[in-house]
């Protein structure tokens, strides 16, 4: 008969994956060394699969290891919540949601959103992967997306949050930036070769060629922030760098619309709809 893996060899797992070595799984199960030793060995042994490697940084967990693993931590995620609920006397929101976001709305939207209602769900569980690829939901790597686009897919439901501009952007450092052509440019690279303010600067400025190149947005933020040049950047960011002052009005061509998205089928889940309602209140403020 197969072997039936049970919550006390999650457990273990799990231990051994967190800490990476014998001494430290021991620790956090709180039973001596040679007890873990022997126990993974014999769980081996009755899978029939070998769950870690052994190197100079420690036991390393195989792709086995890391999805039991990765179940062991959902079960623990639904324990913490029924605790929750038995201490408050009622239901909570409980689960692991996946959001996907760029970098740039996850550092100047997303986080201070989070922070301000994510304590009032200790038992929701999130998933942040920074992207700019529609195809997350699609494939169903990501629950929830937080996108700029005036065309969101026909296949996903959402909300629109608001409207977003582009600004050009410079440090705030008393330097004459009025000549936009002399300036040096922060730009994104060749990952976003359509990019609105890449087309604009493009037609506008066809003489200038970018000193830096960057793979992100949030990256050619943080540079325009330390005073290497001037950047095209969404509104919200430059709201949320105090250091960033506007060179320009809004660029025109390059409007598009802040919308939370998820899949028809996501929205019959607890928790994604308590995310998607909290960050939809959240975030319309910030967006406009």
């Amino acid at each position: 008969m197969q072997y039936q893996i049970d919550h006390t060899d999650l457990t273990l797992v799990l231990a051994l994956v967190r800490g990476r070595s014998l001494a430290r799984a021991a620790e956090l199960l709180q039973v001596d060394v040679s007890t873990i030793f022997r126990a993974i060995r014999r769980l081996e042994a009755s899978l029939g699969v070998a769950l870690f490697e052994k190197s100079r940084r420690g036991y390393q967990p195989t792709d086995t290891a890391q999805a039991l693993a990765e179940q062991a931590e959902r079960a623990e995620q639904a324990l913490d919540a029924a605790r929750v609920a038995l201490e408050q006397g009622k239901q909570v929101v409980s689960g692991t949601v996946r959001l996907t976001c760029t970098d740039a709305v996850l550092s100047s939207l997303l986080l201070p959103a989070l922070a301000r209602f994510m304590p009032n769900y200790p038992a929701l569980a999130l998933e942040l992967v920074t992207s700019n690829d529609f195809a997350n939901l699609s494939r169903r790597d990501a629950d929830v997306a937080l996108r700029l686009t005036t065309q969101p897919p026909e296949h996903l439901v959402g909300r629109r949050l608001g409207s977003v501009s582009y600004i050009v952007c410079a440090r705030n450092d008393g330097q004459d930036r009025s000549d936009l052509s002399r300036q040096p440019w922060i730009a994104p690279d060749e990952s976003m070769p359509d990019h609105a303010t890449v087309l604009w600067r493009m037609h506008e400025l066809p003489g200038v060629t970018p000193a830096y190149r960057c793979s992100s947005m949030h990256a050619v933020a943080q540079l325009a922030r330390t005073g290497l040049g001037v950047a095209a950047l969404p509104d919200f960011v430059l709201r949320s760098q105090p250091e960033l002052q506007a060179l320009t009005s809004a660029l025109p061509g390059c409007d598009t619309e802040l919308w939370l998205l998820t899949r028809p089928d996501c929205r019959a889940l607890r928790s994604v709809q308590s995310l998607f309602d909290e960050l939809g209140e959240a975030l319309m403020a910030r967006a406009e």
